[in-house]
């Protein structure tokens, strides 16, 4: 498709009669005097923006008469579908102009001269207010904001707990301050959270008999914002309908009551184990998911022999008007459909070898680069990168859908190259326009690993979620990749940042960095590759004055890379009994050779590390185990030095 540039357009449109050009720039006065008469116009920005987005309120009309719906548009993005459908947009003198569409109407933003105004569809008036403009009623105030932030608008978020600040009083070992953890005993798969009533919804497999006995269950947590979270108990127990625990699966919102529960009533599907032999099974929940009951015709799909079968991904597959489930079945993935939730019929399989076998599968649509013309489907599911170098993660892959079948548009990719990203899940915001959803994801993983998930030196709880994150399909000119960074929500933990010195960093250990004593904060760098040597810039975790795990980059290679070598559980300290060799490989992540400058963000906690390079391009998850004594952060150097050009290290909260 041949994008069209924004340019001012002529007066005008072929095929227009001469009446519609008269209109058009009459309803642009129009605005201009609104914005006379309201007060903003007194800068030459409002100005500028009264026509910019009356020329995208032109362009919308046109859209809406020659193809008969509203477009999106993204100057500094790649969405050009208002220009394409519409006519080209005037956008001199704007920084940034977005706009997004919800089918009944439309909202618009123009960044100029750093302020941002607003129109819609349901007014002629621009505001520099976010809260005065005056939405359709399908565009909701979440929408808007997402909008803002586009826009390159900053969130206020309430400011952190001063007390949550704090060191704990008592010594708080190795839990989390800011990561999801088992108030006591074992957690690991997330279940995909959903949105209803105001609230996320988010479960995960509990063990409350760990580690004396077996069996999982879903625990159930809320949330307004995906950061702190309540707890509220377990809402499907296990070894209760005689067909064995509760493992994992997928819930979901019956908006139009298809199951024949009630509409809004929520449904989850999810692998029971009896006697080694895996079977999906139905619940069904009337009181928003706080407590299901489970259906009388379980298992509502019998195991047909096979020895992996399980956890069933849940999607809505409105252009089919069916439900689509997908089923790991070892080195496939099965589909199936169904239009009640109940009934399946299986319709195709993808099958790969060389990566284990395949478990926790998802499936949803994205936008390349946010561009609704590019929109791909997008596969994923757990799996074994041994014979590549790596460890367990999250592996996919980009295609196509055809109702029945998926095609993949090459080889696999990993979305993280830590070592405890695993079992990951995917889900969008409901409350925010089909392009919005189709532009980002949240998603969140277990941090753990098989390969030592019951060695771990941790006391009464054991296992984490990672930071929910914010996923975009990314392509940078090359292939579309999946690219993740920190939820913005995270920034109501921060406390006050601490500057760390700009200057070059010799060879060996540097300057100590100003991180909090209580254990949980951010460290962003943005770093100059040396004029000569190989360049290698570390965050070095201590404790004792022992390096315990070391963040860095490579920059002859353009890796990112982390090390634990040095914590208890590597070091067999503490009572861990892991396998050291598995757990002390270095892991580390491919990116751009040869850059001249990085930016590098670490979340670190009590107990692990999350790494963001260049905007999410590259992220490692780990778990990491300080053994005893004084902590503190340095930054060091390797291969010549390093030059600092700015950083701060930022105090985090405790959501406990």
């Amino acid at each position: 498709m041949i994008r069209k540039p924004f340019t001012i357009p002529t007066s005008i449109v072929p095929g227009r009669p001469l009446w519609w050009a008269a209109a058009a720039a009459a309803a642009a006065l129009v605005v201009v005097l609104s914005l006379v008469l309201s007060g903003n116009a007194g800068s030459g920005a409002a100005s500028k923006a009264a026509r910019v987005l009356g020329s995208v309120a032109t362009a919308q009309s046109a859209a809406q008469e020659r193809t008969g719906a509203y477009a999106s548009l993204w100057l500094t993005g790649n969405d050009r579908t208002l220009t394409e459908r519409g006519q080209d947009v005037a956008a001199d003198g704007a920084e940034d102009v977005r706009s997004i569409e919800c089918g009944g109407g439309w909202l618009a933003g123009a960044r100029v001269d750093g302020q941002v105004f607003l129109r819609s569809s349901t007014a002629d008036a621009v505001t520099g207010d976010p809260k005065s403009v005056r939405l359709p009623e399908c565009i909701s105030t979440e929408g808007r904001d997402a909008l803002l932030a586009d826009l390159g608008v900053e969130q206020a978020w309430p400011a952190a707990d001063e007390a949550a600040l704090k060191a704990p009083e008592g010594d708080p070992g190795y839990r989390p301050a800011y990561h999801l953890s088992p108030e006591q005993r074992w957690m690991n798969d997330p279940q995909r959270p959903f949105f209803l009533d105001g609230l996320w919804h988010y479960y995960y497999l509990y063990n409350g008999d760990y580690p004396e006995g077996n069996g999982t269950e879903w625990l159930h947590a809320t949330s307004t914002d995906l950061v702190h979270w309540k707890n509220e108990g377990v809402a499907i127990q296990k070894f209760r309908n005689g067909l064995g625990d509760i493992e994992t699966g997928s819930a979901v919102v019956d908006t139009e009551g298809t199951a024949g529960f009630g509409k809004g009533a929520v449904v989850a599907v999810l692998t029971q184990q009896h006697d080694g032999v895996q079977r999906q099974s139905l619940f069904y929940s009337t009181d928003n998911g706080y407590s299901f009951t489970s259906y009388d015709g379980n298992p509502v799909m019998e195991n047909p022999g096979a020895e992996h079968w399980r956890d069933p991904r849940i999607v809505r597959d409105e252009a089919s008007h069916q439900w689509l489930m997908l089923l790991a079945e070892g080195h496939k993935i099965g589909f199936y459909t169904s239009t009640d939730l109940k009934q399946w019929t299986y319709v195709s399989a993808f099958a790969r070898d060389g990566l284990g076998i395949l478990e926790c599968p998802d499936f949803f649509q994205m936008d390349v680069d946010g561009d609704p013309a590019r929109r791909t489907w997008v596969l994923a599911a757990g799996a074994n990168g041994a014979a590549e170098g790596r460890t367990t993660g999250l592996a996919y892959w980009t295609g196509t859908w055809d109702g029945k079948g998926f095609t993949a548009d090459g080889d696999h990719q990993w979305l993280d190259a830590g070592p405890d990203f695993y079992a990951a899940v995917t889900w969008d915001d409901p409350r925010l326009t089909d392009g919005q959803r189709k532009a980002s994801r949240h998603a969140i993983g277990w941090m753990n690993n098989w390969a030592y998930a019951r060695d771990l030196p941790t006391k009464d709880w054991f296992g984490a979620a990672s930071v929910v994150r914010e996923v975009r399909l990314a392509s940078d000119g090359g292939r579309p990749a999946l690219v993740s960074t920190p939820t913005p929500a995270l920034a109501s933990l921060e406390g006050a940042p601490a500057p760390v010195p700009a200057g070059p960093v010799q060879d060996g250990a540097g300057a100590v960095l100003p991180v909090p004593a209580s254990g949980a904060f951010k460290v962003d760098l943005e770093l100059e590759r040396p004029a000569s040597g190989t360049g290698e810039a570390r965050v070095l975790l201590q404790s004792g004055g022992t390096t315990y795990a070391t963040i860095g980059y490579d920059f002859a290679g353009g890796k990112a890379f982390v090390v634990r070598e040095g914590d208890a559980v590597a070091a067999g300290k503490d009572g861990a009994r892991t396998r050291a060799h598995e757990y002390a490989q270095v892991r580390s992540a491919e990116g751009k050779a040869d850059r001249n400058t990085v930016r590098l963000t670490a979340y670190v906690d009590r107990s692990s590390v999350e790494v963001f390079v260049e905007g999410g391009r590259q992220t490692l998850t780990s778990l990491v185990f300080p053994p005893s004594g004084a902590k503190d952060v340095r930054l060091a150097a390797e291969g010549g030095a390093v030059n600092v050009k700015s950083g701060t290290v930022t105090p985090l909260a405790s959501i406990r």
